[in-house]
C-alpha cells in the first residue's frame, strides 16, 4: 500500500494536475469516477508498472518474513533406566541450577550391588594381610630348613672324615643315614623356597588382579546407583513436571518432564532464527544487517546481524524408506533458514523465547560504491537499491505500530 501511494504521487497526481490546470478539465465534469480510467490512463499505467517494479526491488534486495522467532530447545528429563520414583526434590515451575538433583528412583538393588562390591574389596584386603603373614612364616621356615641342612651337612662331613681315617667308630649305615637326612633337608629347603615364591606371586600378581577386578565392580555398581538420581544438566526451569512418589518412569514410554534452559544459545535469548524465501539466498549473507519486531516486545525495532545461513533448504531432505520419492509431493518449496544475533548486547533481553517476530534484511552496497569501479548506470541502480531499503525500514516500523492492533482487534479477541 505504501509503495502504491508513493508511486501515485509521481505518476497519477502529475497526470491529474496536467489535465486539471493545463487542459482545464474539472473533477465531476470531464473527469468522473467512470472516465478517470481513460483520462488518467497514462498515469495509472505508469503507477502500476512503477509500483510492481518498486515492490520487486524492495522485497528482492531487502527481503522480509513473518516466519521468525527466538526458538529455544527443551531438554527431556529422562532416567537412563526405568523404575519407581523414590523421592522428588523439585516442583513444577521451579528454577534449578546445573547439577541439582531432580528426582530419584528406587535403588535397593543398586545399594546391594555396592555393598557386595565393597565386601569383596574387604575380603581381598584381608587376603593381602593373610598373605603377608604367610610370607613371613614361609621365610622363617626357610631359615629353619637351611639351618637344619647346614647342621646335617657338617655332621655328615665329620663322619666321612673319620671314616676316611680308618676309624671303626663310624659305620656305613650311619653315613648313609646322614646322607639321606641331607637329601631330606635339601628337599625341605626347596619346598620352603617354592612356598615363598608362591606367596610372593599371590601378593604381587593374583591378589592385585582380584583387587582391580573388585574395584571395577564397585565402580560399576556405584555408577548404577548414581543413575538412579536424575540431575539437571543446565541452568533452567522445570516444566510439565508432575511426578509423585511411586510413579513408574521409563525413558522409552514418556519423559518425567522438560527442562527449559535459561542460559546459552539454546535458551532462545541470544539469537533469532528466520525463514526467508529461497530467492533471498543471493542477497542474505553472514554479516547482513537486519531488523526484527517481536510480538512480546511491541513498538520496538531490534537491530540484528546475520551470523549464519543454513547451506541447505530443509524441505529437500530425504529419509531412507521403502517408498520411492515423487517430486510432485514437495508442494511447498521450503524456506532459507537464517540465524541472527542482536547487533547490541542485551537486544533480546526482554523478548520472550518462542515469540512471534517479523524480520527484515537489508542489502548494503556501500563497499561496492566506495570502490568506484562501477559504471554510471550500475552506480545509480545500487544507490536506488540502498535508498528503497529506507522505505522497507519505514514499512517495518509501521508494522511495529500496527502489530498490537492487528492482534488485539482483528484476531477475534
Amino acid at each position: 500500500m505504501l509503495e502504491l501511494i508513493l508511486c501515485s504521487l509521481i505518476t497519477v497526481l502529475p497526470d491529474y494536475l496536467f489535465r486539471r490546470y493545463r487542459q482545464g478539465k474539472h473533477w465531476g465534469d470531464q473527469i468522473t469516477f467512470f472516465t478517470m480510467w481513460y483520462e488518467l490512463r497514462w498515469g495509472i499505467t505508469a503507477c502500476l508498472i512503477l509500483t510492481v517494479s518498486l515492490i520487486t526491488v524492495v522485497f528482492y534486495y531487502h527481503p522480509s518474513t513473518t516466519n521468525a522467532g527466538p526458538y529455544f530447545r527443551t531438554i527431556p528429563l529422562l532416567p537412563e533406566g526405568g523404575g519407581r520414583v523414590e523421592e522428588v526434590f523439585v516442583k513444577n515451575g521451579e528454577s534449578v541450577e546445573a547439577g541439582d538433583p531432580l528426582f530419584s528412583l528406587l535403588d535397593s538393588a543398586q545399594v546391594a550391588g555396592v555393598a557386595v562390591a565393597e565386601s569383596q574389596l574387604d575380603q581381598i584386603a584381608s587376603a593381602f594381610a593373610q598373605a603377608e603373614v604367610q610370607l613371613e612364616a614361609a621365610k622363617a621356615t626357610l631359615v629353619q630348613a637351611e639351618s637344619a641342612l647346614a647342621q646335617t651337612e657338617n655332621e655328615l662331613a665329620k663322619k666321612r672324615e673319620l671314616s676316611a681315617r680308618g676309624q671303626q667308630l663310624v659305620s656305613k649305615i650311619e653315613i648313609e643315614r646322614l646322607e639321606n637326612s641331607v637329601a631330606q633337608r635339601q628337599g625341605g629347603v626347596q619346598a620352603a623356597k617354592a612356598n615363598i615364591s608362591a606367596v610372593e606371586t599371590q601378593i604381587s600378581d593374583v591378589l592385585p588382579a582380584q583387587r582391580e577386578s573388585a574395584q571395577r565392580q564397585l565402580e560399576q555398581a556405584q555408577v548404577a546407583l548414581d543413575k538412579t538420581v536424575v540431575y539437571a544438566g543446565v541452568d533452567g526451569q522445570v516444566a510439565q513436571f508432575f511426578l509423585q512418589r511411586g510413579d513408574y518412569v521409563n525413558p522409552i514410554l514418556r519423559p518425567a518432564g522438560v527442562l527449559i534452559p535459561s542460559e546459552g544459545p539454546e535458551s532462545g535469548r541470544f539469537q533469532i532464527a528466520a525463514g526467508f524465501d529461497q530467492l533471498s539466498a543471493q542477497v542474505i549473507k553472514p554479516g547482513t544487517i537486519s531488523e526484527v519486531v517481536c510480538l512480546s516486545k511491541p513498538f520496538t525495532v531490534i537491530p540484528m546481524v546475520v551470523t549464519r545461513v543454513q547451506p541447505v533448504v530443509a524441505a529437500g531432505q530425504l529419509k531412507p524408506s521403502d517408498v520411492l520419492l515423487d517430486a510432485q509431493q514437495r508442494a511447498r518449496p521450503g524456506t532459507l533458514t537464517v540465524v541472527m544475533e542482536p547487533l547490541y548486547e542485551g537486544g533480546l533481553s526482554e523478548v520472550m523465547p518462542g515469540s512471534k517476530c517479523i524480520a527484515n534484511a537489508y542489502t548494503n552496497n556501500h563497499e561496492l560504491l566506495e570502490a568506484g569501479d562501477l559504471g554510471l548506470g550500475e552506480t545509480l541502480f545500487l544507490h536506488m537499491v540502498d535508498t528503497v531499503g529506507v522505505l522497507h525500514a519505514v514499512i517495518l516500523r509501521m508494522q511495529a505500530l500496527l502489530l498490537p492492533v492487528q492482534m488485539l482487534v482483528f484476531s477475534g479477541h
